[in-house]
Formats: structure tokens, sequence, C-alpha cells
């Protein structure tokens, strides 16, 4: 994963505070998930490798503090099944 999602997954977990969706959008992406626009006022963000972890992610600026948990809740959770698989964060591709 890029260290620019580590870093603002480390930010994140400090505060929320200033939290946009481009933070969010990299974020995602950078811990391999992919973000498919819609039709409506949400985009649905998913990993292709574990299709369980999916979530939508609001069109609009401001997000509100659920959106930006449940980022971290998603992320740690895919750390945790790659983990339990023995892929490490190195194994990212």
């Amino acid at each position: 994963m890029p260290p620019k999602a580590e870093k603002i997954l480390a930010q994140l977990r400090q505060s929320s505070k200033n939290c946009k969706r481009r933070d969010l959008e990299t974020l995602y992406k950078g811990f391999g998930f992919i973000i498919e626009s819609s039709r409506g006022p949400h985009d649905k963000v998913y990993h292709p490798d574990f299709p369980m972890l999916i979530t939508a992610l609001p069109r609009h600026n401001e997000l509100a503090n659920y959106n930006i948990s449940q980022a971290i809740a998603l992320i740690d959770k895919l750390l945790s099944l790659k983990k339990a698989q023995g892929k490490g964060a190195s194994d990212e591709k």
C-alpha cells in the first residue's frame, strides 16, 4: 500500500477533522479498493479480493463522521482478512 494511504489512515485514527472525499478516495485506492461511479448521490466502494467489503461513498466533498469511521473499520477488516490469509501489507499488488 502506498505510504500516503498509510499516512491518511494514521491521521484519521487521530482525528477526522477536515477530512475530504479525496482523502477517503486516496485511502480506499491505496488499500486496493475500487470506487465505481453510479448514477445516484453515492459511489460504490468494494475490494476485488474480498467482495464482502463493500460500502457507499457520498459524492459531496463534506463527509459525516460515520463515513470516516466506516472507512477505518473497512480497512481494519481488510487488514484482518489479509493477516488471516497470511498476506502482509508488503504482499499488496
